[in-house]
């Protein structure tokens, strides 16, 4: 993976800020109105809810993609081997799950499957390349001489 195409190692803790104030924003729409986001959820729905869902799906969005795409501190050839390496795995994940999704669901909601292709490789992409370097960091603590 290119790294020109990353972004700088300080954008990661902007994404994270991104994704928390995600989260008191959906609990604030869920908690004020009381319900759910409607079914059918179109883009020309009167109310201010879809309006509200937009904002924080797309601080999600941005928050993930600024996290999983950011420099590390230093960046090798093994750190760029890991980073694809979990990209591939968390697209072959997603679409594992659409899948299933398709085939075990009859009526699903248009925001669950937006959820569903937007986070979930992004999701599974930071986890597992966050796994890969605490295991890489632990290896290299454990073959350093005390």
């Amino acid at each position: 993976m290119k790294q020109r195409f990353l972004f700088p190692y300080w954008s990661r803790y902007l994404g994270y800020a991104c994704i928390l104030f995600h989260i008191p924003l959906m609990a604030m729409k869920h908690l004020g109105t009381g319900r759910q986001l409607p079914p059918d959820g179109g883009i020309h729905e009167t109310n201010g809810d879809h309006l509200l869902f937009a904002v924080a799906f797309l601080l999600m969005v941005i928050g993930l993609i600024l996290v999983a795409f950011s420099k590390e501190k230093i960046e090798d050839e093994q750190i760029s081997r890991l980073r694809l390496d979990s990209l591939q795995w968390a697209i072959y994940l997603n679409y594992a799950i659409l899948i299933v999704s398709l085939i075990a669901t009859e009526n699903m909601g248009n925001h669950f499957m937006l959820a569903i292709d937007t986070w979930v490789p992004l999701l599974f992409f930071i986890v597992r390349f966050r796994w890969m370097i605490f295991r890489l960091n632990l290896s290299m603590k454990s073959d350093q001489p005390s």
